[in-house]
C-alpha cells in the first residue's frame, strides 16, 4: 500500500523555523510532482507550495514566498518544506502529496490533481 508520511511537525514561537519531511512508503515518486497543502481549522484545504519530479521548478502561495522552500532529494525520495518567519496565521495541519505528471518539469497547484496524500502533521505557532 502506498503512503506518504510527514514528519517535522510542532510548537513554535512567532519568527521561529520548522522543517517538514515527507517521504514515501510502498513506491518511489521520482516522476511525480509533489506538493504542500495546510488546512486550518474551520478554513478549507489550501495549497502552499509545489515542486516539479525535476526539482528545477516550484510555485508557491503568495503568504508564504520568501518565508518557505520546498525541495527534494530524489536519492532518499524525500521532499521538504523549510518554513522560517513563521506567523501564527500559518498554523495548520500540513498534508504532503504526490501527482504523477507527463512531464518532469511540471508542477501542480490545484488538490484535484494530486494521486496520493499523507496524513498531515500539525503545525501550531503561538504569538
Amino acid at each position: 500500500q502506498v503512503q506518504l508520511v510527514e514528519s517535522g511537525g510542532g510548537l513554535v514561537q512567532a519568527g521561529g523555523s520548522l522543517r517538514l519531511s515527507c517521504a514515501p512508503s510502498g513506491r518511489t515518486f521520482t516522476n511525480y510532482a509533489m506538493g504542500w497543502f495546510r488546512q486550518a481549522p474551520g478554513k478549507e484545504r489550501e495549497f502552499v507550495a509545489t515542486i516539479s519530479a525535476s526539482g528545477f521548478n516550484t510555485y508557491y502561495v503568495d503568504s508564504v514566498k520568501g518565508r518557505f522552500t520546498i525541495s527534494r532529494d530524489n536519492a532518499k525520495s524525500t521532499v521538504y518544506l523549510q518554513m522560517n518567519s513563521l506567523k501564527p496565521e500559518d498554523t495548520a495541519v500540513y498534508y504532503c502529496a504526490a501527482a504523477y505528471g507527463s512531464s518532469k518539469s511540471i508542477w501542480y497547484t490545484n488538490a484535484h490533481s494530486y494521486n496520493y496524500w499523507g496524513q498531515g502533521t500539525q503545525v501550531t505557532v503561538s504569538s
